[in-house]
């Protein structure tokens, strides 16, 4: 059975949402708006957007026609600007509803692109610092049109109402707030001129302020961006340049890089740090859009890898968020991103090949950001590998240098590793990188595409010990209780020992211990742990077929020839104890507590010892 439809009532029709007005602007402020600040940056915007339609409507207007005034005395701040206007229509339509932008309209849609602002909610953020909006508007679309006054109030009501033409002369568009109590830090007359001056220092239309001292209106963006200026000389126009990057970010630039992409409209620069900043540590850039400040932490701008510059750029075709301090993540974007990474790295390739001395500069304090590049970037590879620096056995040097001497390139694994055979390798003639540092290892492996008649090879232990000279087989014999002994002593850490002559005579031991090693104490633990199971089966399997960490012990030591002509069976004990502590040390890996407990141990019973003999 098919139950008729019910008839619609009263309850079924459409209903307009109603909006709370303070929980709004409560929404803007603590959730949408970074600052309070933003109040002025909203006004500059709606004007100079006004302006843009105004020229679009009279194109053959002189530059510089229109403009727009800043006014702050401490109980008013006021924005009037000389641009399209508004009809009492418009007033109606875009002002007395939320959300809606004037540039939404019909006859500017195709232009929308020139426009800053696109999301009509931006008057609203005049709230945070007033409770009463005055709007005074004359449309320059409609000569004859009467001027109209909006204002607005924070509990959400409003009135309109028309002026005679003598109230507003000429078409544009005067904002007045009256600040609360609570926003003085906002709209001082000293703040409001900077806050002008910091959103506002690019606009391309002209900006004065006037504090209401009498004096004529101060010039808020009274030259253009510095790189939209002419200069005498390439020189000049460098040291401009430089001079900008040092007053907008506080340093000295190692160099400028002039940033041009005309697809979107983009100009600016990047100022390469004075000093090194840590790996992916991305700092904000400077972003401007159509010349009104956008962010100044829009880290999306560059690649990760660019951490080595801070950049100011103006871009037409950018789009902002809704609260206009961030950049719209977009295709645009992404082209952007690529395209100011392919400018980084073409000035990288015009200082390898035109300017040593600016690149010995800049790859002192940046490797590892040009590292980083380098790992996916072959061009950057072929032609930096060769001047980068590493830490070697040769000491600090290039890949270059360094392969004029060693045509076989040993690279560990750590740091640790490096360490813990620097010394012993560099005696025994090896040329051995320490590829434990970010980028280093992967790097090293791709030297043989740069200079095919080297290799390189990862260190193995069994290389170094191969590079160690056997003892004579009577000092063998004559130590081989002792050894006994030490592997006994220091089974618990998996660990044989063994007894050769390496350089320097000054090093007792060196403790070599391989990733293998170090996996076979892990396997061991959990064997111990799961003895008798299944996997106790499987690990103890693999246990025995795992290398082991070895001792060293260095003949040509006195301390070592010493200890292992040690009769007494504790004494001998301790003292490959003691060794083992001190090359676990030198390897400077960190210690299990094992280790440190066997280093405390050693120590105590050899000074137990040493004053037992002397009583």
């Amino acid at each position: 059975m098919t139950l008729p439809d019910a008839p619609s009532s009263p309850a079924d029709a459409d209903r307009t949402f109603q909006v709370d007005l303070r929980g709004l602007v409560d929404l803007l402020s603590h959730h949408l708006y970074s600052s309070p600040r933003v109040y002025l940056r909203e006004l500059l915007q709606n004007a100079v957007d006004a302006l843009t339609a105004r020229h679009a409507l009279e194109p053959a207007a002189p530059a510089g026609a229109f403009g727009i005034r800043l006014y702050a005395d401490g109980s008013a701040v006021r924005v009037e600007d000389d641009g399209v206007g508004l009809t009492e229509a418009d007033v109606h339509s875009f002002l007395a509803t939320i959300g809606r932008s004037s540039k939404r309209a019909e006859q500017v849609t195709e232009q929308r692109g020139d426009f800053i602002g696109q999301f009509g909610i931006g008057l609203l953020s005049c709230f945070l610092v007033a409770d009463e909006i005055h709007v005074v508007s004359r449309s320059a679309r409609t000569p004859d049109a009467p001027a109209v006054e909006w204002r607005g109030r924070g509990d959400g009501s409003y009135t309109i109402r028309t002026l005679r033409s003598s109230a507003r002369p000429r078409p544009g568009t005067t904002v007045t707030l009256t600040p609360r109590a609570d926003a003085g830090e906002w709209t001082r007359p000293t703040q409001v001129r900077a806050l002008a001056r910091h959103f506002g220092s690019l606009l391309r239309h002209p900006v004065t302020f006037d504090d209401g001292s009498g004096g004529p209106g101060a010039a808020v963006n009274p030259e253009p961006a510095p790189w939209a200026r002419t200069y005498p000389t390439p020189g000049a126009r460098s040291r401009a340049l430089a001079a900008y990057g040092e007053d907008v970010f506080g340093f000295t630039p190692l160099d400028t890089i002039e940033l041009d992409l005309p697809a979107v409209g983009l100009k600016g620069i990047a100022c390469v740090l004075p000093q090194a900043v840590p790996a992916g540590r991305r700092h904000g850039h400077r972003v401007h859009v159509k010349g009104m400040l956008l962010s100044e932490q829009a880290d999306e701008i560059l690649p990760e890898w660019a951490f080595f510059v801070r950049c100011v750029v103006d871009a037409e075709s950018l789009r902002p968020t809704a609260s206009r301090e961030s950049l719209y993540e977009d295709d645009t974007l992404a082209a952007v991103r690529d395209a100011l990474a392919e400018r980084l790295r073409a000035w990288i390739a015009r200082a390898a090949a035109s300017d040593p001395d600016l690149l010995a500069r800049f790859l002192h304090v940046h490797h590892l950001a040009v590292k980083s590049l380098a790992v996916h970037d072959d061009e950057i590879l072929r032609m930096l590998l060769p001047w980068l620096p590493f830490e070697t056995t040769d000491g600090h040097t290039t890949l270059d240098e360094f392969a004029r001497t060693h045509r076989t390139v040993l690279v560990t694994s750590s740091v640790e590793e490096f360490r813990q055979v620097a010394a012993i390798a560099s005696a025994a003639g090896l040329g051995v990188v320490n590829g434990g540092y970010t980028y280093d290892r992967e790097l090293v492996h791709r030297l043989p595409e740069i200079r095919p008649q080297t290799s390189v090879a990862d260190l193995d232990p069994a290389t170094l010990t191969a590079h160690l000279d056997p003892v004579d087989r009577e000092t063998e014999l004559a130590a081989a209780a002792y050894l006994a002994r030490a592997r006994e002593a220091l089974a618990v850490f998996d660990c044989d020992v063994a007894l050769r002559t390496f350089q320097p005579a000054s090093a007792p031991a060196l403790l070599v211990d391989s990733r293998e090693a170090r996996h076979e104490r892990t396997r061991s633990q959990l064997a111990r742990e799961q003895e008798g199971g299944l996997w106790g089966d499987i690990l103890g399997a693999l246990r025995q077929e795992a290398p082991r960490a070895q001792l060293i012990l260095n003949q040509l030591n006195p301390l070592v020839r010493t200890a292992v002509a040690i009769d007494e069976p504790e004494l001998a004990r301790t003292s490959a104890e003691a060794l083992y502590g001190q090359a676990a040390l030198l390897s400077r890996r960190p210690l299990r507590a094992a280790e440190s407990s066997l280093i405390n141990r050693s120590f105590l019973d050899l000074l137990a010892h040493a004053l037992r003999k002397d009583h």
